[in-house]
């Protein structure tokens, strides 16, 4: 089975705990929003590519723009057109892979969400083949949403959560070694997936006629507090994410990332 194929079945599998996870990772998907919609404005036509169950689709229909959701697990699709019923928005939704995207309409978008195709094409040329297939539906000056997990995402995750399987389990040995190597990670982790260091995002995107607008963190440097700064009182988490959004862009920050966002212009 080759990755795309583990890939899809992984989230034809998984779309309830896919749709949850922004419910854990909440500060990965408010700080997102801050600088979505920064540019993004009711009417615009958005694709969502490789949306997964449809949360920031629905996040955006319900805001007032013309989205279309394309992802290659058809439980996904059919998930998010579901929810998009149950509250009575408006939403298009179609299976597609994101190296070839192939549209039922023949539609130019004002903003294209690539956010997590990237980090699940353990091949570069499939990496590129994502950007040139949303480059080539998106309008000249419009914005491209680029999501990746940073190399120093199982680290964080296994200081929040697990612990112990630094000493217990012996497949972490090579994500080790490439982590202390200071090295991208490609292979079998949740599912395939592809860890990537915050420098070698830049060069990445550098090749593509994209204007950098902003390079962030997901997470600000709240990732590896985030489920103590969540059990907080709203307010006090309020206070936490207008900090994190001011720091995000800091590159001497950028290694508590779990999730990076590049935002770029087409030119």
């Amino acid at each position: 089975m080759d990755t795309v194929e583990i890939v899809r079945k992984f989230y034809d599998d998984a779309v309830e705990t896919e749709w949850e996870r922004l419910e854990y990772h909440k500060v990965e998907f408010e700080l997102n929003k801050r600088f979505i919609l920064r540019y993004i404005k009711p009417g615009d036509r958005v694709l969502d590519m490789g949306g997964g169950p449809g949360r920031y689709s629905l996040f955006l229909a319900e805001y007032g723009c013309d989205v279309t959701l394309a992802d290659l697990s058809q439980a996904n699709v059919d998930f998010a057109l579901e929810k998009a019923r149950e509250k009575s928005l408006p939403l298009k939704a179609v299976r597609t892979d994101a190296r070839k995207p192939s549209m039922t309409e023949n539609k130019v978008f004002d903003h294209i969400l690539l956010m997590g195709p990237l980090y699940h094409l353990t091949e570069e040329k499939d990496r590129i083949g994502a950007v040139n297939g949303c480059l080539q539906l998106l309008k000249p000056g419009g914005t491209l949403f680029c999501s990746f997990i940073s190399s120093y995402a199982g680290i964080i995750y296994m200081m929040k959560y697990e612990p112990s399987l630094l000493a217990s389990n012996p497949q972490e040995e090579e994500f080790m070694r490439l982590f202390v190597e200071d090295k991208p990670f490609s292979g079998m982790g949740f599912t395939r997936v592809h860890l990537i260091r915050h420098a070698d995002v830049l060069q990445f995107m550098s090749q593509f006629p994209i204007e950098k607008l902003h390079f962030l963190s997901s997470e600000g440097m709240l990732a590896p507090c985030e489920p103590n700064i969540l059990s907080q009182p709203p307010e006090v988490v309020e206070k936490w994410l207008n900090l994190a959004e001011q720091v995000c862009e800091r590159e001497d920050l950028l290694s508590f990332a779990e999730h990076y966002l590049y935002v770029g212009r087409k030119r």
